[in-house]
């Protein structure tokens, strides 16, 4: 199933609990928490505090996105502080093999997170390893961006690569997502939609959220449909 991560970056940080309640009532799988070290990308955001705090919180699916010079220093604090799910830059990470196995082995769900400029070309030798691929469709740092058009091309991509390898790896997109662009996003072949200023800068953050999930749902379910259709077709031939 096609999930939607609200992103806790755009979040009222004043009443965070409050938030993450209203995404869970609202059927919520995961979260998505954006770590930022003002080296890496030129903003500053929360540490393992925060991390620690919201999953003292919630028993939902923590996905924590490392945007930080370094990240083989930070991963096991991070761990230690509860994320599920942990993706590491690869313009960022030199010996992304063993830090993606480090990851693995305390038993969380290890990602690649590929800036806009970054072709999936790069991927090709360490895929097999990644449980998760992130597409960056905003330079990274800042939310609120617009949405880079191109993004869902490089999904593409991507998607033709795992089919070619016959991988299970998750899809996720991240930048510029909101209510007018979950249908393509689903198209292009994303499992994982990140939303934070589309849901919370909302009047209605909940509402925003779950509008966003059915959109997704109900086109994931035209796409399986297709896909049953044509192999029932095939199969008569």
């Amino acid at each position: 199933m096609v999930w939607i991560a609200p992103s806790l970056l755009s979040a009222d940080f004043c009443n965070l609990g409050r938030d993450i309640e209203s995404m869970e009532e609202a059927g919520a799988r995961i979260l998505h928490l954006d770590v930022m070290d003002g080296h890496f990308v030129p903003n500053l955001s929360l540490g393992t505090p925060v991390v620690g705090a919201v999953r003292k919180k919630t028993r939902l699916i923590l996905d924590v996105h490392l945007m930080i010079s370094n990240p083989d220093h930070m991963i096991d604090a991070f761990i230690d502080a509860g994320a599920d799910y942990l993706s590491v830059h690869y313009e960022s990470s030199f010996h992304l093999d063993n830090l993606l196995d480090r990851i693995r082995s305390r038993g969380v769900q290890p990602g690649v997170v590929l800036n806009p400029q970054t072709p999936v070309a790069v991927l090709e030798e360490i895929i097999h390893k990644c449980h998760h691929v992130l597409i960056m469709s905003v330079n990274p740092g800042f939310g609120g961006q617009k949405f880079i058009s191109t993004s869902f091309e490089k999904v593409r991509k991507l998607k033709d690569l795992l089919t070619s390898r016959k991988l299970d790896v998750r899809i996720e997109i991240d930048g510029g997502l909101g209510p007018l662009n979950t249908t393509e996003a689903v198209r292009s072949g994303v499992d994982i939609i990140v939303a934070g200023s589309a849901i919370f800068d909302s009047a209605d953050p909940r509402a925003t959220f779950e509008q966003m999930q059915q959109t997704a749902e109900i086109e994931e379910e035209k796409l399986l449909k297709s896909i049953r259709s044509r192999s029932i077709g095939s199969r008569e031939i």
